[in-house]
């Protein structure tokens, strides 16, 4: 069920403007950060604080790419 919720959001996604889109963005980030551990928010608090850091980036949720080998022609480089 959760999957076809899922496909419902992002067919709707594509009617978004911009406005909605930076919203939603704004929700989506709010929800994320909800989940990190208390231990974690004080530690990303510190560093934003400290003046080491401007942001803290969420690890991206998709999954890796996978990459394909390429064939190269002529001499190895030594």
């Amino acid at each position: 069920m959760a999957k076809a919720i899922l496909n419902q959001i992002l067919v709707q996604l594509k009617s978004l403007e911009m406005v909605e889109l930076q919203q939603l963005n704004q929700a989506v980030q709010d929800c994320l950060n909800s989940q990190i551990t208390s231990e974690q928010a004080a530690f990303h608090q510190a560093l934003l604080e400290s003046g080491l850091v401007k942001q803290i980036k969420m690890p991206s949720l998709r999954k890796p790419t996978e990459r394909r080998l390429v064939e190269i022609q002529g001499q190895p480089i030594e």
